[in-house]
């Protein structure tokens, strides 16, 4: 559908392109879907960028890979005729962070973004600017001991000083996503984007 939003999905590491298809039918029906692999097979696992140890990140692959997915969907959005300007990236860990890279090195370019267990990754990226004040979610476990919760924090407040509409959500549950993350999430789309295609 050329005038509808399209749901970028985002696999965390050790996912794939066929991860998170089932969460896509729980925003309806009125979405283009599109899922994708990360580039980098670190052992058997997936990845969008490389990684130098739990919460470690190669930063200037992950500016690499960030500028590739841009590059590679500007092009796939010509060849599959749906709008470049109108898509909402759906991130959970990893899928996550290249999001937030997309946000930091190309700030207007998405339409909006859901941050499912996200880290801020470009630790020096800080002078990025969104002029659209797209919405983002944003949803942090309590109890997930892989991140830093103050970093999180941090994190959010970044985005948002930054021109983001950030609805930032703070759960009492660890890494795993749950079915609240979800339909939060799908509650949060559906009053910022799905409204736009009701009579």
């Amino acid at each position: 559908m050329p005038e509808a939003h399209t749901l970028l999905l985002l696999h965390a590491a050790g996912g794939d392109e066929c991860s998170l298809l089932p969460l896509a039918n729980e925003f309806g029906q009125r979405l283009n879907v599109l899922s994708v692999r990360g580039n980098v097979l670190e052992g058997d696992m997936y990845r969008f960028y490389r990684s130098m140890g739990m919460g470690m990140f190669d930063e200037k692959d992950l500016e690499f890979r960030t500028h590739e997915l841009v590059y590679f969907l500007k092009n796939l959005s010509n060849k599959e005729a749906f709008d470049v300007e109108k898509i909402i990236a759906l991130g959970y860990s990893n899928g996550a962070n290249i999001a937030g890279g997309i946000l930091m090195l190309y700030p207007d370019f998405l339409s909006g973004a859901i941050l499912l267990r996200p880290m801020q990754t470009m630790l020096e990226k800080l002078d990025f600017k969104s002029s659209r004040q797209q919405p983002v979610f944003f949803s942090s476990g309590e109890e997930d001991s892989t991140v830093d919760s103050q970093a999180t924090d941090r994190y959010g407040q970044l985005l948002t000083v930054n021109g983001f509409l950030v609805s930032r959500l703070n759960l009492q549950v660890g890494y795993q996503l749950t079915g609240h993350d979800i339909k939060l999430a799908v509650k949060w789309y559906q009053s910022r984007f799905d409204r736009v295609f009701k009579i």
